[in-house]
C-alpha cells in the first residue's frame, strides 16, 4: 500500500474499521462494517463515501462550449448555469474513452468530473483534441476532494450543517460557495447509488473535518461510512454503469444501452460517424439484465452460453442485497437478448441456468 495514492482521509479508515484495498492505484476502503450492512444503510438511511479519488478537469475560455460539444456525446449547449450533465467521451470508433459529469458554471467555465483510473488518459485526450479551440484545460484533481452523502436522510442530515436551503438544489444541479459547518464547499445533487443525495467538493485541508462533522451530526439518523464494495452493489442495482465493466474503449454507449446520452442530431462530435453507422446497421450485441435460476453467483467476465454456444460475458454480477437474489448484467449476442429468454452462465466448471430480466433491479420509491 506504500506506493498507492492516498486521500487525506487515509488515517480515518482504520478508526472506523475500514479494510483498505488497491483501487485504480489508490488506497481506498472496500468496506467498514460489511458490504451488505453498508448497502442497506444507504438504502434506508444515509451513507458517507470518500470519493476524493475521482478526477476533476477544469475547462475555461471563449471556446469552451465548442470544445466540449466536440469532445462529448451529450448536448452541452442545453446546459444552464450550475447545471450538471452525464455524458460520454468517445473515440473515433465510438468506444468510450470515459463516462463523466460535466458542470457548467458560466458560458466560459466548465468542470469535468472523471473516473479515477482515467484522469491522466482523459486529460491527455482532451489536450490532444483541443485543436484550435480557445480554451484552457487544467487537471485540478489535486486541489479538490470529494465526499458523497447518499440516502433518503442525506438532506436532513446535511441541512443541519448549513444555512443554505438544500431543497433549492434540484437534481443534477450544483451550488458553489456553500458553507458547511464553516467550510466553503460546492454541493451538487448527484450521486452513484440510485438514492437522493449530494456530492460535496472541498479543499483537501477541510476533508477530515467535514468527514468527522457529517458522521457525528448524522449519527442519530444512522449515517455510516461506506466503502467501495457497497458503492458497487448500489450503483449496479440502479443500472448505473461502471467503466471497465459496462463501458470501455471496446464497448459503445449504444451497446451498453445508454443511447439517451448520445445526441446523434448534434452537428459533430468525436465518434459520431461510427455511432450513426452502428445505429443504422443495427446492434449485434447489447447488455441485458439476468436473474439466476440455478444456484451460483455470477461474476465479472464469466462466460455466457445459449445452446452450448458462447454468446457473451458477464459485465457485473452479485447477490443483490436489496432483492436477495443472484442477478447480473451481461454483454450478449443481440439474437439471444429477448426478455425472459433462458441463458447459461459458466460458474467455475458448471453451466448454471439464468433468465433475462429488466436491468433496473432497483428503482427508488418502488
Amino acid at each position: 500500500m506504500e506506493n498507492l495514492k492516498k486521500t487525506p482521509l487515509v488515517n480515518e479508515y482504520e478508526k472506523y474499521g475500514g479494510k483498505t484495498i488497491d483501487f485504480a492505484g489508490w488506497a481506498l476502503p472496500v468496506q467498514f462494517e460489511g458490504i451488505i450492512l453498508e448497502h442497506h444503510t444507504v438504502r434506508n438511511s444515509a451513507g458517507l463515501f470518500d470519493v476524493s479519488h475521482m478526477g476533476e478537469i477544469s475547462v475555461q475560455g471563449k471556446d469552451v462550449l465548442k470544445l466540449c460539444q466536440h469532445l462529448l456525446t451529450n448536448d452541452v449547449s442545453k446546459l444552464k448555469d450550475n447545471q450538471v450533465l452525464y455524458t460520454f467521451m468517445c473515440n473515433e470508433a465510438g468506444g468510450v474513452v470515459d463516462d463523466l459529469l460535466i458542470y457548467r458554471f458560466s458560458q466560459e467555465d466548465f468542470l469535468l468530473v472523471v473516473n479515477a483510473s482515467n484522469v491522466d488518459k482523459d486529460y491527455e485526450w482532451i489536450i490532444n483534441h483541443k485543436s484550435d479551440f480557445e480554451a484552457e484545460v487544467k487537471n485540478i484533481s489535486k486541489d479538490m476532494c470529494q465526499l458523497a452523502l447518499q440516502g433518503p436522510k442525506a438532506e436532513s442530515i446535511l441541512q443541519k450543517l448549513t444555512d443554505y436551503n438544500l431543497a433549492e438544489i434540484k437534481f443534477f444541479y450544483a451550488k458553489r460557495n456553500v458553507s458547511i459547518s464553516g467550510r466553503e464547499c460546492m454541493i451538487s445533487r448527484t450521486g452513484y447509488t440510485g438514492e437522493d443525495g449530494f456530492e460535496i467538493y472541498t479543499k483537501p485541508e477541510d476533508l477530515v473535518y467535514l468527514w468527522e462533522t457529517i458522521l457525528k451530526e448524522g449519527e442519530s439518523q444512522g449515517v455510516k461510512p461506506i466503502g467501495l464494495g457497497a458503492r458497487d452493489t448500489l450503483r449496479f442495482e440502479a443500472n448505473l454503469p461502471l467503466y471497465g465493466n459496462e463501458l470501455s474503449e471496446e464497448i459503445t454507449p449504444l451497446e451498453a444501452g445508454f443511447g439517451f446520452f448520445v445526441k446523434l442530431d448534434k452537428e459533430e462530435f468525436i465518434g459520431k460517424e461510427a455511432l450513426v453507422k452502428q445505429k443504422q446497421q443495427g446492434l449485434t450485441r447489447k447488455i441485458v439484465g439476468f436473474e439466476m435460476v440455478d444456484r451460483g453467483i455470477p461474476r465479472h467476465c464469466y462466460e455466457v452460453f445459449k445452446n452450448h454456444e458462447n454468446i457473451g460475458f458477464v459485465t457485473t454480477g452479485y447477490l443483490s442485497p436489496t432483492l436477495g437474489k443472484n442477478v447480473g448484467l451481461a454483454m450478449i449476442d443481440i439474437n439471444n437478448a429477448s426478455m425472459d429468454e433462458e441463458i447459461e452462465i459458466q460458474i467455475r466448471n458448471k453451466k448454471a441456468k439464468a433468465r433475462i430480466v429488466s436491468r433496473k433491479f432497483y428503482v427508488k420509491g418502488k
